[in-house]
């Protein structure tokens, strides 16, 4: 069985791209792997999924 996260990540304006990788690596620790990018406007939306039973 699969669990998902959707996440909303405030990145600001400064080091745009150090801090996604920052976000994307944290949840790859935790067994996180992304599914989906979806851009809106300013506003990332990052959908996450890994094995319920692990």
């Amino acid at each position: 069985m699969k669990e998902y996260k959707v996440v909303k990540p405030k990145l600001g304006w400064k080091n745009t791209q150090q801090k996604l990788e920052d976000v994307l690596n944290t949840y790859a620790r935790e067994g996180w792997r992304v599914i989906e990018i979806l851009p809106k406007e300013v506003q990332l939306t990052i959908i996450f999924e890994r094995n319920k039973n692990r």
